[in-house]
């Protein structure tokens, strides 16, 4: 399984995330999103035992704590009673146990965990207490098999569709990005499990990321690629970070001075270890020094690591102190003796793949899923008179806790989109499968999964005729069909970025053919990131975008298109028409070679469709409800504001339709007579709200005017400049109902 040979510079690490909530039975209430998360700093508390420990430990002793001593933990000490400091790979679960040293899985039989819907599903979300049950829930299964610390959650920026780990990242929105993480670390870190937020920064493309040197201007860096990592310092209180592989500036990330001292440390009080990405490190002395703790990796002895006997050798030598060894020990230590692996203390205890937690990924995976279309109210499916229906594509049937380059899951349950509709539909109504098109790759170019490439899987696109021949013919004899369609995690992949939009294995003819063949299709897409859907949506009547939705998927699934669950989703990224209307393709910024200028600046996803008046297909915060929704008596609590106060916005959400459903209130500003270069709009709150059919409820959003600053570079601080502004609430950031005026003094 390509699951288990990650053995070159392999990110491994992964992501996540989740978060809605969404019973099936009553769209349970979750409007209180006001509650802010905020962390528990590392304690100081145990400092006096640490030094004595230090005090008694040898030189090899204390390094053997700085580098890996298996595939995912560092040395403890035994005699003086210091753990191993044990990790996992996580984005969507715990990964299974594999061997201490190497990928080959342990083979245990009690490691079964649950699947829980990727990055961009808990996004989708746009409910801050789904991401909190997701990290509650996976801290729960992280104690059950004995673990310190999550590799994840990946918070990196969505700067192109075609990065392969875009299903695992949140959002092209920093603000979105950061309400999101910041609970869903509260959550995880309550269950005494460290989180490890990765990748610490300006990682946000999988081409020649090893070594590409990113080029960012510090406005933008400040605005866009760092304020997710800020606020896991600073709020949700992060107990470690990853160091990503990339060069910033010239310097490698893992051993980057301005960023792991400069700015975590010392800007933002960053109190917790650093951990190296697998084999990122490229140095001794120098990444020691510029702020990293622990490096772990896979390619070689672990002896040979740079922070191993080489590290033993600089200091004999005199090039390292052994004071600088008891800083980096003494981190690890505090973090060890903070999630009560050692020190005593009563640990939260674990539990994993239980039907709680089942539940769990089903509240979220319900809660994320996005309809785009719906005309003449195609959906909910109405089953009155129906007696057969299509289900097409392979997609219906395959499962995706495992595959592609990276962390995936071992679970007894994932449920796939035609067992949910079994699951779901009455027996009476006869399901016609037909596979449709074929998962098909380019045997010559398998090598290219896992190479760091813009060439990720080459798929093989040609139809075989006698299965889209089932398929029509399915779908001719069936009152309704419906076609899975999309991609996979083989094909959306850490270590390689896709070369373009269009959806694989001929998916596009099928539809084609299966939508002439029966005008009552839905397309459902279950994919982690854009794609060229222009036909697609043209043909369809009704359109859903799923994720890669964990081990409930299924049944989330068929509960939104028979209507027992109403969609809330809304899309965490902007679906563009073309691939060069995306900003880093339109500045021909993307993947660059050696080194990648991110020449659009702050103007990254919606920020430069909206600035530039270009066309989405899909626009950011998009998503359609089987209900209607008005906004109305938008309201200010003052026309003017302080820089210390907090703009206090309130309006009626009435629900207008028959159905009780969710709608998310996006607020975003703008300021039109700005002295700098803005956005046209910036997302700035947002609030999921659970309205009755025929009610209304009031919504408040509350946006610190601090949020409103913008990063001076010259002054080195972030400021709120002063006039008017414009506050926008909408349903997305093309869909905005009421404007409001304030003044900030």
């Amino acid at each position: 399984m390509k699951n288990k040979m990650i053995f070159l510079s392999s990110a491994l690490v992964f992501a996540f995330f989740t978060s809605c909530k969404n019973d099936a039975q009553t769209l349970a209430s979750n409007s209180a999103q006001t509650e802010e998360y905020v962390g528990k700093e590392i304690s100081t508390d145990h400092d006096a035992e640490i030094d004595k420990l230090i005090s008694q430990m040898t030189l090899e002793e204390k390094i053997g704590m700085l580098h890996g001593n298996s595939m995912f933990a560092n040395a403890g000490v035994k005699r003086l009673g210091i753990p191993e400091l044990k990790m996992a790979d996580g984005p969507l679960g715990v990964r299974e146990e594999i061997s201490r040293d190497n990928w080959a899985p342990a083979g245990w039989t009690n490691d079964f965990a649950t699947y829980y819907p990727a990055g961009g599903a808990l996004a989708a979300t746009w409910n801050a207490e789904m991401a909190h049950t997701f990290g509650t829930s996976l801290g729960e299964e992280l104690r059950a098999r004995d673990k310190d610390m999550l590799l994840s959650p990946a918070i990196n920026m969505v700067r192109t569709p075609l990065g392969g780990r875009t299903y695992e990242y949140m959002s092209e929105d920093p603000f979105l990005n950061k309400k999101i993480a910041v609970p869903l670390i509260v959550g995880l870190q309550e269950k005494d499990v460290m989180a490890c937020v990765k990748h610490y920064a300006a990682n946000n493309q999988e081409t020649n990321r090893d070594f590409v040197d990113v080029q960012i201007d510090e406005r933008t860096l400040r605005e866009i690629y760092l304020p997710a990592f800020e606020a896991s310092v600073k709020e949700a209180k992060a107990y470690s970070i990853m160091g990503a592989y990339n060069k910033f500036r010239g310097e490698y990330l893992c051993e980057n001075d301005y960023m792991l001292n400069k700015i975590l440390r010392d800007e933002w009080g960053f109190k917790g270890i650093v951990v190296s990405d697998w084999a990122a490190l490229h140095s001794t002395a120098k990444a020691l020094k510029n702020g990293l703790d622990i490096e772990m990796g896979t390619p070689k002895p672990f002896n040979e690591f740079f922070l191993a006997d080489k590290l033993i050798a600089a200091v004999k030598s005199g090039e390292v102190s052994e004071k600088e060894i008891d800083l980096h020990v003494k981190r690890i230590l505090r973090t060890l003796f903070q999630v009560k692996a050692m020190g005593g203390g009563t640990r939260a205890k674990g539990s994993i793949a239980t039907e709680a937690h089942y539940q769990d990924a089903y509240k979220i995976a319900a809660e994320a899923i996005v309809l785009l279309k719906n005309e003449n109210n195609a959906l909910p499916l109405k089953l009155d008179g129906v007696k057969s229906i299509a289900v097409i594509g392979n997609n219906a049937t395959k499962k995706n806790a495992l595959g592609g380059f990276g962390a995936g899951v071992k679970t007894k349950r994932e449920v796939t989109p035609l067992e949910g509709l079994k699951n779901r539909l009455p027996s009476s109504i006869k399901i016609n499968y037909a596979e449709g098109y074929l998962e098909r790759y380019d045997e010559k170019n398998k090598g290219n999964l896992g190479n760091i490439t813009a060439n990720g899987p080459v798929t093989i696109d040609a139809l075989d005729p006698a299965k889209v021949q089932e398929a029509v013919e399915a779908a001719k004899n069936s009152d309704v069909a419906i076609i899975f369609a999309g991609s996979n995690r083989d094909y959306e992949t850490e270590a390689s970025d896709r070369r373009d939009l269009h959806l694989p294995f001929g998916q596009e003819e099928l539809i084609r053919k299966v939508t002439a063949a029966n005008p009552k299709t839905i397309v459902v897409m279950i994919a982690g990131a854009p794609f060229d859907i222009n036909e697609v949506s043209q043909k369809s009547s009704a359109l859903v975008w799923s994720w890669f939705n964990g081990s409930e998927g299924g049944n989330a699934l068929a509960d939104v298109i028979l209507g027992k669950v109403n969609p809330s989703g809304k899309l965490p990224w902007t679906m563009p028409k073309q691939l060069k209307d995306s900003p880093a393709h339109a500045t021909n910024s993307f993947p660059g070679d050696k080194a990648v200028n991110y020449a659009e600046g702050i103007l990254i996803g919606y920020r430069w469709f909206d600035t530039k008046n270009v066309a989405p297909l899909y626009p950011f915060g998009y998503g359609l409800s089987y209900t209607t929704f008005a906004l109305d008596n938008a309201k200010a609590n003052k026309d003017s504001y302080a820089q210390n106060d907090v703009i206090e916005v309130t309006v009626d959400v009435k629900n207008t339709g028959k159905v009780d459903g969710k709608e998310v209130v996006q607020l975003y500003t703008s300021k039109s007579d700005s002295k700098i270069t803005r956005a046209a709009q910036e997302l700035k709150g947002f609030k999921k709200a659970e309205v009755k059919a025929g009610s209304s409820e009031k919504v408040t959003i509350k946006v610190p005017v601090k949020e409103l600053a913008y990063y001076d570079v010259a002054a080195k601080k972030w400021t709120v400049e002063p006039g008017k502004y414009t506050i926008k609430l909408g349903t997305s950031s093309r869909d905005i109902k009421k404007e409001i005026q304030v003044t900030v003094k």
